[in-house]
């Protein structure tokens, strides 16, 4: 079973409790990367694919393979790294057949260790300050409605694309805005002069999977084409976002999400979770 370990923010020192997402090796047995307790975690603010990725050897296969680095996306826009204790550390060889009665009784036997991690989710973040200026807002044409009573009814589980290239940044994106309820989403093919890379009848959003925070220009661009065209704007970034572009999203409604390399968005502002809130 993999264990929560308490991991400060280094921007704005909020404690978050986290705990390492597993993954299914090819032998069907989970992974999980062991943390290291105590550990400093870092601020990723220069990403790089081949940075991004741990080896780690399955316990039960001894298969080693590269999975994403342990990170998690604070309130305050700040993408945070988890330290691991020893990566790709060899576990015993994989279980042998039983000796037979003539052995020794007290033959050793080789250790498995079998995580049992579940994947973490998001701290809900704080809101900012109200604004000084109000901004006039886009129809809000969203496809979903509160369920009765104001409880949200059950989504399936969401499955993720694990992210490895900017496309599948743009995949993962719109795979979770068709979990949210919006139909027909449709991923660009080439990078838009719009900046909109997902686009369905109701929703229109950008992806930015670059390794610097998205800017303010980013989202006053994404706002102006959901106000034309009346539809849901959702932003979704990798690096996180820019303290102005934090704070002109609330201004705007905007949800703003960051994506770790799993490939699950996390929330980082109000009107991102008043999206999840609703449903189909």
């Amino acid at each position: 079973m993999a264990e929560s370990v308490s991991v400060r923010c280094p921007t704005c020192r909020r404690e978050h409790t986290y705990a390492p997402p597993h993954y299914p090796c090819a032998c069907g047995a989970p992974i999980s990367l062991p943390l290291l307790s105590g550990g400093v975690p870092v601020r990723v603010e220069h990403r790089t694919w081949a940075g991004s990725w741990v080896p780690v050897r399955c316990a039960s296969c001894g298969r080693l393979d590269e999975w994403p680095q342990p990170e998690f996306g604070c309130a305050c826009g700040t993408t945070v790294r988890v330290p691991v204790a020893a990566p790709g550390v060899r576990p015993a060889a994989p279980r042998q057949a039983a000796p037979p009665p003539a052995e020794p009784a007290h033959a050793e036997r080789p250790r498995a260790e079998e995580p049992r991690g579940e994947e973490p989710r998001g701290g809900r973040p704080d809101g900012d300050a109200s604004p000084s200026r109000r901004t006039p807002q886009p129809p809000r044409s969203r496809p979903r409605t509160p369920a009765a009573g104001g409880s949200p009814a059950r989504r399936p589980a969401f499955r993720p694309v694990t992210i490895r290239t900017a496309q599948d940044a743009k995949t993962a994106s719109a795979q979770y805005l068709r979990w949210l309820g919006f139909a027909e989403v449709r991923v660009a093919g080439n990078r838009p002069a719009s900046g909109v890379d997902l686009r369905g009848p109701e929703v229109v959003a950008h992806v930015d999977p670059t390794t610097t925070p998205t800017t303010l220009r980013d989202i006053e661009t994404l706002w102006l084409n959901g106000l034309n065209e009346s539809a849901t704007a959702v932003c979704f970034s990798l690096a996180g976002y820019s303290r102005e572009a934090r704070h002109r999203a609330d201004e705007l409604s905007l949800a703003l999400f960051v994506l770790d390399l799993t490939g699950t968005p996390q929330p980082v502002n109000d009107p991102a979770d008043e999206l999840i809130r609703t449903v189909a």
